[in-house]
């Protein structure tokens, strides 16, 4: 072993072991529980009872309907808005991105909060204009589902359209190409790996979503919902984590395909050279604007459904505009807020640092250590949180770890922080990438140990990467819901986790409230965020 690995070996101690007792420990448990009976011995008869009830198939074939649905919708409507974005001369792209915004600012069922708040039997459309309006079920279910998914997929077709040259375009057209046959030719071509990555994004977490289904679900229950009913409603571990691993195996098919699309799109041009100026085209600006108001005011109507139902005096009788949700009328004061506020920042304190030493070790590390790493560390992406939740709990409910983590805010934190390592892990890697190797080598050469190297050589470089997997993991963590639906106790409450609970006993102006305390949040945290990345760009420039 070359004493340049040494190091990098010691920096991916740590890391190796949290992925390891919380993630694979958890996930592990979750797999040999469906397994077990309640004695430990090994069976079949859970996944023999799932035949049992027809209600679980039923389920099942639910969830891949309202996926492939969700999906279907998605990926048109979010390639329509990135080409709305990149090309075209519309005015007004910052009111898109801040549209775009919403959805991630708050937990997947404040969308569902606000579909019931508008178009539910007593909401806002029916006492306005007497219409009789019913959201819950499938089409409820796919319009949150698709309003929660539509950024996501904009954001990695936006990215693919931002590596398309411009003179791909100019050869094209210099051809004779029209602006259709462009589209065709070029556009599409250079997208198609990206919209499969999209699409099984969507669908994988469409599939696994429990947030909008406990809200506007209503009778057409899907498996994340089977899923609680069995673990919160019968206290049934054994058939709970055998539904975990019947909604783990299309996640994990869908996450390895998004994989191969995504690695695929990678492959193009690693300097895509000019970008293309799009030159200005009434019927096609005109179309893509239609596209973007239809798909985005939807969006919009429904975040601020909830704001306006979170100032209303008692919703829906009486609409009277009133703070007392604010003040006096929340069941817990601020204290689900500040649990989560609390929650959120350990769990970016900790991935932060756990990430970059990651990423740092594997920059060295020889490829036999490396290459298993990567998987392992990119592997909860696959996981659906509400399956990571339940491994939580057997596997730190009991035994020597449980007087140590569970029912504190530390084993939150740290399923917050698994749950969506994998997105933290590639944006650090991506930024470990810009950093020379003949930069800290230079720094060793000077006599610099490896805190000098990390410090002098890697840290300029990855800093803009750390500040945003620190301000994505707060910001995810404010808002997760499946992932911990099963680790809250009554002395430790989560905003998202009360909201639904306020929800379900007819509380909807207080749990707006509580929703509109979680999107202001992480909407200071994006803002905070973008400053800093920001002053740290200017000091650059300055230097």
């Amino acid at each position: 072993m070359t004493s340049a690995r040494a190091p990098a070996l010691w920096l991916l101690l740590l890391p190796a072991l949290g992925l390891a007792l919380f993630f694979l420990h958890p996930l592990a448990t979750v797999l040999w529980r469906s397994v077990t009976d309640a004695q430990g011995s090994f069976t079949v008869g859970n996944y023999l009872r799932l035949f049992d009830d027809p209600g679980l198939p039923r389920a099942a074939l639910r969830s891949l309907a309202i996926g492939i649905a969700t999906t279907a919708c998605c990926v048109p409507l979010g390639l329509a808005l990135a080409m709305a974005q990149h090309r075209s001369r519309l005015p007004g792209k910052a009111f898109i991105r801040g549209a775009l915004l919403l959805p991630m600012l708050a937990p997947s069922l404040v969308l569902g909060l606000g579909l019931v708040c508008l178009l539910g039997r007593n909401g806002l459309v029916h006492r306005l204009t007497g219409a009789t309006t019913d959201i819950y079920g499938f089409w409820g279910l796919l319009i949150a589902n698709t309003l929660y998914g539509l950024p996501q997929v904009v954001i990695i077709v936006s990215a693919a359209l931002a590596r398309t040259p411009a003179r791909h375009y100019d050869a094209a057209a210099s051809m004779g190409a029209t602006p259709w046959r462009q589209f065709l030719d070029v556009t599409l071509p250079r997208l198609r790996f990206a919209l499969l990555a999209a699409a099984f994004l969507v669908f994988t977490e469409t599939l696994t979503d429990f947030g909008s289904a406990v809200v506007v679900g209503g009778n057409y229950r899907v498996l994340a919902m089977e899923i609680y009913s069995e673990v919160v409603g019968q206290l049934d571990f054994g058939m709970g984590a055998t539904l975990g691993v019947v909604l783990l195996a299309p996640a994990l098919l869908s996450v390895w395909l998004a994989r191969i699309a995504r690695r695929r799109q990678d492959s193009g041009d690693a300097m895509p050279g000019r970008m293309l100026l799009p030159a200005k085209h009434a019927w096609r600006d005109t179309a893509l604007g239609a596209l973007s108001v239809a798909a985005l005011l939807p969006m919009v109507a429904v975040v601020a459904t909830v704001a306006y139902v979170s100032v209303v005096k008692l919703w829906p009788y009486d609409r009277t505009l009133t703070l007392a949700n604010y003040t006096s009328g929340m069941p817990d004061g601020y204290g689900p807020v500040a649990t989560s506020l609390g929650m959120s920042f350990l769990a970016a304190c900790a991935g932060s640092v756990l990430v970059f030493a990651l990423a740092a070790g594997l920059r060295r590390a020889p490829r036999g250590v490396a290459r298993p790493m990567q998987f392992l560390a990119s592997l909860p992406a696959a996981v659906p949180g509400m399956v990571l939740g339940l491994g939580y709990v057997l596997a730190f409910d009991h035994g020597a770890l449980s007087g140590w983590f569970y029912g504190g805010i530390a084993i939150v934190s740290f399923c917050s922080l698994y749950h969506y390592h994998a997105q933290a892990f590639l944006a650090m890697q991506t930024g470990m990438r810009q950093v020379p190797d003949a930069l800290d080598d230079a720094v060793a050469v000077c006599g610099g140990g490896t805190g000098h190297v990390l410090r002098d050589a890697v840290m300029p470089f990855v800093a803009p990467a750390a500040i945003s997997t620190f301000f994505y993991l707060f910001m995810r963590s404010m808002v997760t819901l499946s992932g911990v639906i099963f680790l809250v106790t009554p002395d430790l409450g989560l905003a998202s986790v009360t909201v639904m609970r306020l929800d379900e006993n007819g509380f909807l102006a207080q749990a707006a409230a509580y929703a509109m305390c979680v999107v202001l949040a992480g909407a200071l945290a994006l803002g905070a965020m973008r400053l800093i990345l920001h002053v740290l760009k200017e000091r650059r420039h300055v230097a």
